[in-house]
């Protein structure tokens, strides 16, 4: 759009039929009009539209202070009607100059801002000179939509009609180049101005932190003569979007000391600061300060209480907030299910969302961002497919990449990994995320040559590979055994992409290296890491020493796991069934011992299955179910029928103390066993059985549930701690490699 020399027919036609209002009565007279008055008490559309028909009838209509008072409720109310505006603006013939100013503030405030440039244009063509009532919303246009050729055209207009010493004017046209990324542009009308107040400071400074440039804006920040809230409110929220959360408290505590009263922006920056940094105690601080300042019922502040208690971890102050408020809005909701997705409590985000939908509150996108990672979690699949079916019906066009990212690790996770591929492909523009998510979903569910595949689809797009990309790609190795395509992976993300390798990154290598039996390079790689092994790492490498039966290795790798992690019972449980494969029983009791010494016990196996949309959770050896009875005459009849398939329970890792009898009947009654049961007694036959267990699943219950699969013609899907199994007649996705 060029502003200087705009075409006429860029300009809408004038309709066919106009009025030209007579000359107005005085001003006193349509002030207090009944019908104007009415106007200014509306609060809905369908009563405007009463109004203006009582307009019509007393004859008011006829004046251009009545129009301009319907059109500007119309153009900028929120309960006005910008189409509606339009149409009123289209019936006067010559409008005058507020009612121009009206008509393009209505458009900056819309979602099509460039609809102000529009109208601007048509204004200057109409001969109607602009002032400096004009510009800042024609500024703030140019703003909302990156528009810095038209913002310089009009920065024109204004040095011709010497309206730049106007404040408004100016601070307009500062904070347009400066959200614009035109930092240049900005310090040059700063500097040129004599008007250099807080405001045209704090609109500088606003430019500075956007573009994460905080050194220059806390240079102009010490040079503001009289600093107000607003000014400290912009650093205090620069450093808090740049992710530098401690700065951003510490500069809140400057500003307590410098006595400059802090108001409601400020304490909901401060919250969402300390929410990010486990900062409690400031946390309590301004609970105590809006309280003090009678701001308890605050919504705004008392959403941000709940968000900043939540992600601190004190999920009951934050739910006795939201329970406090009488009437919850969806940010509310949002940040209270978000507090627990955050906290990994995933039933208590399901059971909160539940009880949103039966308080008829309507979800919106970052709604289900917050409840799809539990339903992830907990395998709540039916659901994952409700709220798809619902962003379908509702959100058709939605380009929140990270709802649709989301999409696909719920299907992922959830077991159906063909769905993921649809919303994957489905899904315009891609981002980076939903790339990185469909590669870790194909790795989860071993299906490590299509997650390659996808990598190279994902370069040749012009999509630059981050660090999270390469763990992906490490991990589908490391599922598949691709020991030379790992090693090739890991060498191309240093050398090729400069990505230094993190914790994750060398996980997967030790684990694939470990898996593999090559324990001697597993052992140099870890020595020559950047960093000290985490628990994980040696976690991963005491796994492999259990399959591959090296005990001395083992114990190496045991010592530093007790070291890092002293509480953990799973490294002692591992030691321990490595003594147990290799027959040393005195080392086996000897740790058993240390564990029942320690108070430590075995974290239980858990897992769960969705029927009918309700998550139904088992632990090992579970009684307390309500079909209890129903699932363990079912587990009764499923060892009948694998003893006459000639499964032989292997017994090795279980205590060497107990009978034969009893360490069978400890493998049978496995989460997994217990949740495959409820499965099969209650789902139609031939209906896929989809599990999720917290623990990796154990060789005993690998090899039954093959047979299960084959014998009951079920597919069986389960995810355990580390992967996906795909179990049908008879054999499993992982080809015994997990």
């Amino acid at each position: 759009m060029v502003l200087a020399s705009c075409s006429p027919s860029l300009v809408m036609p004038p309709p066919a039929l106009h009025f030209q209002p007579t000359s107005d009565p005085p001003y006193k007279l349509l002030q207090n009009h009944p019908s104007l008055t009415l106007l200014s008490n509306c609060k809905s559309f369908q009563n405007l539209k009463q109004i203006h028909s009582q307009i019509i009838k007393t004859g008011l209509h006829n004046t251009q202070f009545a129009l301009s008072k319907l059109i500007e409720f119309c153009a900028i109310s929120p309960f006005g009607n910008l189409s509606y505006a339009l149409l009123l603006f289209e019936s006067i013939e010559q409008p005058n100059q507020f009612i121009w100013n009206t008509m393009i503030r209505g458009n900056s405030l819309s979602s099509s801002p460039l609809g102000a440039i529009d109208f601007y244009v048509r204004m200057l063509l109409c001969g109607i000179e602009p002032n400096s009532y004009t510009f800042p919303f024609l500024l703030k246009s140019c703003a909302k939509v990156g528009a810095t050729h038209e913002g310089k055209q009009i920065h024109g207009h204004v040095l011709k009609l010497g309206l730049e010493s106007d404040p408004f004017v100016h601070t307009s046209l500062i904070n347009m180049y400066a959200q614009n990324g035109e930092l240049g542009y900005a310090e040059l009308v700063f500097s040129k101005s004599s008007l250099r107040d807080a405001v045209s400071f704090t609109a500088l400074i606003t430019g500075y932190t956007l573009r994460g440039c905080l050194d220059d804006a806390r240079r102009l920040f010490e040079e503001i003569p009289v600093r107000d809230a607003v000014s400290w409110n912009a650093m205090i929220a620069g450093y808090a979007q740049s992710g530098r959360f401690e700065e951003a408290l510490t500069f809140f505590q400057e500003m307590k000391r410098a006595n400059v009263a802090p108001n409601e922006s400020t304490m909901v920056t401060v919250l969402s600061a300390c929410a990010q940094s486990g900062s409690l105690e400031l946390g309590n601080w301004v609970r105590s300060w809006i309280e003090d300042h009678g701001l308890g019922s605050n919504l705004r502040l008392v959403n941000a209480l709940i968000d900043m208690y939540s992600k601190c971890g004190d999920l009951d102050k934050a739910r006795d907030l939201f329970e406090g408020i009488c009437e919850k809005d969806i940010i509310s909701w949002n940040v209270m299910i978000g507090g627990y997705s955050h906290m990994n409590s995933y039933k208590e985000a399901l059971a909160l969302f539940r009880k949103m939908q039966q308080s008829n509150v309507e979800p919106n996108d970052v709604t289900f961002v917050s409840i799809l990672p539990a339903c992830a979690y907990l395998g709540a699949l039916d659901l994952g497919k409700w709220i798809h079916a619902y962003i379908d019906k509702k959100f058709l066009g939605l380009t929140n990449t990270s709802l649709w990212t989301s999409l696909i690790d719920m299907y992922a996770k959830c077991g159906n990994i063909e769905a993921a591929k649809q919303v994957f492909a489905g899904m315009k523009p891609k981002s980076l995320g939903s790339w990185n998510a469909m590669i870790s979903g194909l790795a989860m569910h071993g299906h490590a040559n299509m997650a390659l595949e996808l990598f190279r689809q994902m370069r040749d797009e012009g999509f630059e590979p981050d660090d999270i990309t390469f763990v992906g790609v490490l991990s589908a190795c490391s599922h598949a055994g691709l020991v030379d395509l790992g090693r090739q992976c890991f060498s191309s993300m240093v050398e090729d992409y400069d990505i230094s390798p993190k914790l994750q990154h060398y996980g997967c290598m030790i684990d694939l290296l470990g898996r593999a039996g090559l324990f001697d390079e597993a052992e140099a790689l870890m020595k020559n890491m950047e960093m000290k092994p985490d628990g994980a790492i040696w976690g991963s490498l005491l796994g492999a020493c259990r399959v591959h039966g090296n005990v001395e290795l083992g114990e190496f790798a045991a010592k530093h796991l007790f070291e890092l992690e002293p509480e953990n019972p799973g490294a002692y449980v591992l030691l321990s069934n490595i003594y147990a494969t290799a027959g040393r029983w005195d080392d086996v009791a000897r740790i058993r011992t240390k564990l029942n010494d320690k108070g430590m016990k075995k974290v239980p196996g858990c897992s769960s299955i969705e029927v009918d949309s309700v998550v139904h959770e088992f632990l090992v050896g579970d009684k307390v179910h309500e079909q209890s009875q129903d699932i363990y005459k079912m587990l009764d009849e499923i060892d009948q029928l694998l003893e006459k398939a000639g499964h032989v329970p292997d017994t090795s890792e279980v205590l060497y103390d107990m009978d034969e009898e009893w360490k069978e009947g400890t493998l049978s009654h496995h989460s997994e066993k217990l949740a495959i049961a409820f499965g099969l007694i209650s789902t139609k036959p031939e209906t896929t059985i989809r599990i999720v267990k917290n623990l990796r699943v154990c060789g005993n219950c690998h090899s039954a549930i093959k047979l299960i699969s084959k014998i009951f013609n079920r597919e069986i899907i389960a995810r355990d701690r580390n992967r996906f199994h795909h179990f049908k007649d008879g054999s499993c996705s992982c080809m015994d490699y997990w």
